[in-house]
């Protein structure tokens, strides 16, 4: 069954292929971060040091979101969604304890499960860097509690006696809000339902990073999809890309956020541009031509209805491929 009326069906297959087949939808999406979250490995910020443009050539730090950062809160957005119109049991299927190896979270992310079989994710993700340099993304706090006698006790801390003040040393760095992240989603070999499973997982996706239930808070802003016969721009270079073109139209207004419109604008013109120097075969979807399709995507993901259709066609495909090939696995292994 066709979901989307927007979009040549031949950018998809009609069913997931258990062997590389060379096509390619890729997501460019910009997350702009709305609370304090923290991407962070051993207790501090990721950041690296890299260039600051592709013509700029100066160096700075950048913070840094690693690729489990962005894919594991997005997939899990998509396993609620299963286990809430019922096609997933939580008994069934539980995230890195036991996968069922059969359904649309395991078969497009990908499992490993020791002995009894691994599939290796459809989804591609690398790690996204922010635009403005470190020390204007980032800003450090004094962590405390509250006590029901009204007084503050730093992190590990016992509550305070009365009249005592107490000590706040324990701190730690977080995001600032209004720190854009560039980052290009790649699902490979795409299905027409693996397609609307992974967009609607990146349009869903809401808080990243440690801390979720209290901070963490992020939007996903599409501007646009690309279908390839390979693999386009990293993350790094668009990111450099955007770096020039608001440096060049003076938008970088440090230490004030960037505005929204202003990255959005660069973004378009940035991937534009680098698309111009890629040497596949490649149709673009972005700016005003990806407003059709986006459109559509939203209208099937409002509604119940909508939701449902899409994940019972990614449900049958999948289960069609764990009983033609993961079964296979299975078997050999037993064997």
């Amino acid at each position: 069954m066709t979901l989307l009326k927007t979009i040549d069906p031949k950018f998809f297959h009609t069913e997931i292929p258990y062997k590389p087949m060379g096509k390619y939808a890729h997501f460019l999406t910009v997350r702009v971060t709305e609370s304090y979250p923290l991407f962070q490995t051993d207790g501090e910020l990721n950041k690296a040091r890299v260039r600051a443009g592709v013509e700029d050539k100066n160096t700075i730090s950048r913070l840094s979101m690693f690729k489990r950062k962005q894919s594991t809160p997005e997939r899990l957005v998509g396993r609620e969604l299963l286990r809430t119109y019922g096609f997933v049991e939580p008994e069934e299927c539980e995230y890195n304890v036991a996968f069922a190896m059969d359904n649309p979270d395991c078969i497009i992310y990908g499992f490993a499960i020791g002995d009894s079989g691994s599939e290796k994710s459809k989804v591609v993700v690398d790690t996204a860097f922010s635009i403005t340099s470190f020390d204007e993304s980032h800003e450090t706090f004094t962590l405390n509690a509250p006590f029901e006698n009204g007084t503050m006790a730093s992190k590990g801390e016992k509550g305070s006696k009365p009249g005592e003040v107490t000590s706040r040393i324990n701190q730690q760095d977080h995001i600032r809000p209004q720190v854009f992240f560039p980052s290009i989603v790649t699902l490979k070999d795409p299905t027409e339902a693996s397609f609307l499973y992974v967009c609607n997982n990146i349009l869903r996706t809401r808080h990243y990073g440690a801390q979720t239930t209290r901070t963490g808070r992020v939007r996903n802003e599409l501007i646009g999809v690309v279908f390839a016969d390979g693999e386009i721009v990293s993350n790094l270079r668009w990111t450099q890309a955007i770096f020039d073109q608001m440096k060049a139209s003076g938008t970088l207004k440090a230490p004030d956020p960037l505005d929204e419109d202003d990255v959005a604008q660069a973004a378009t013109a940035a991937i534009q541009s680098l698309m111009e120097d890629e040497f596949i075969v490649h149709t673009d979807f972005i700016g005003e031509n990806f407003q059709d399709l986006l459109a559509e995507v939203k209208t099937l993901t409002a509604s119940e209805a909508g939701i449902h259709s899409i994940l019972k066609q990614a449900d049958d495909e999948t289960k069609a491929y764990a009983e033609k090939h993961i079964g296979k696995k299975k078997a050999a292994a037993r064997s």
